[in-house]
């Protein structure tokens, strides 16, 4: 008996009805799962390009970085034999502390922008990525650390931005932490880079987060991008502000444990401070020339230029020469310690990148 009711309708002619309407939707069924196939197939081919191009920006940037040591090894020997084990190993350590304190930096800007990273990932995407700014041009560190950044779910756009956002904090307190420790300790070293001071209050108003949100809302408008949905905020840019001034407190510690080999008279205090402010000016002055690779030969020439009024009487510019080319070869040493470790360390957790890419994708 038929009572109207659908699910009564269980007879030959409902089951004939029913197998005909399934068949009726069978091919176009299969006609979608056809995509859906090729889906799978597709994602492990663009694995394998992904993993080739790392490769190869990994290969590149240590080619570029061998070529930089190997061009000017005569004169980093003679350097590194003056230099103790004891101020080789202070130094390397100050520099491995230093480039985290970059690192912290970087996360710090892109957790406010929306995307947290746990240290090992962060470290990873960071440090791996950093190897790029041994290759000529400016960019590839932020390349790197876009396509890295895709695993952990974080938007390009993202990571453009905490990359970018990443060079004001460090001028704007590399120049104002030169200027209060180098004319606290050797006013006559920063005559001749006095100029750049002036770049101070340009970079603390553009620190300010209004300012900043306002200029990425403009960039991103005008490569037809979407806005970032969370702004930037004053909290964020505090933290990376703190992170980098104790990274150059960490690099016043490298430079001065190497200068503590060469030069003898001063205080350790003195030495200390001195050496803080050296470093940051002739950082903040290479890393204003963004053609050349890490600005490999402005800051040395910088840093020269600084150490000449200290080291007049302890071998003059040799000297200033020797530390400076020192100076270089222990970052570099940092920089694939740095990356080797928090490539390893990554791997460890290689499991999580899923769940992090899910909630960074929110």
């Amino acid at each position: 008996m038929n009572t109207g009711d659908p699910r009564e309708n269980t007879g030959p002619a409902a089951m004939g009805s029913g197998s005909a309407e399934a068949a009726s939707r069978a091919p176009a069924s299969r006609a979608h799962a056809v995509p859906a196939g090729d889906a799978p197939a597709a994602a492990p081919r663009r694995r394998s390009w992904g993993r080739v191009l790392r490769v190869g920006f990994l290969v590149i940037a240590l080619g570029f970085g061998a070529w930089a040591v190997a061009g000017q090894w005569d004169a980093v020997a003679a350097a590194f034999g003056r230099l103790s084990w004891g101020a080789l190993a202070m130094s390397l350590v100050a520099v491995v502390g230093a480039l985290g304190c970059g690192m912290m930096v970087w996360r710090a800007l892109l957790a406010d922008l929306g995307s947290r990273l746990p240290l090992r990932p962060a470290g990873k995407i960071f440090f791996i990525g950093q190897l790029g700014k041994y290759i000529p041009g400016s960019i590839w560190p932020m390349v790197a650390q876009m396509e890295m950044g895709r695993d952990h779910g974080v938007p390009r756009s993202r990571s453009a931005a905490a990359f970018f956002l990443a060079f004001p904090v460090q001028l704007g307190s590399g120049l104002l932490i030169a200027a209060v420790t180098l004319l606290a300790s050797t006013p006559r070293s920063i005559g001749p880079y006095a100029w750049a001071l002036l770049l101070i209050p340009v970079t603390l108003v553009a620190l300010e987060p209004r300012v900043i949100n306002k200029v990425i809302a403009f960039g991103l408008r005008k490569l037809r991008r979407e806005p970032l949905p969370v702004p930037l905020t004053r909290k964020g840019m505090l933290t990376a502000l703190m992170w980098a001034t104790i990274g150059w407190v960490m690099y016043g510690a490298h430079l001065a444990a190497v200068l503590s080999e060469f030069v003898a008279g001063f205080t350790l205090v003195h030495l200390a401070v001195f050496s803080v402010g050296a470093f940051a000016l002739s950082w903040c002055l290479g890393i204003m020339t963004f053609v050349v690779p890490a600005g490999a030969g402005v800051r040395e020439v910088a840093m020269v230029a600084v150490l000449m009024p200290v080291l007049g009487a302890a071998g003059g510019q040799g000297t200033a020469i020797a530390v400076a080319l020192v100076s270089r070869m222990v970052i570099v040493m940092g920089d694939l310690i740095c990356a080797v470790c928090g490539g390893w360390a990554a791997r460890r957790t290689a499991g999580s990148a899923q769940g992090h890419a899910q909630q960074n994708a929110l």
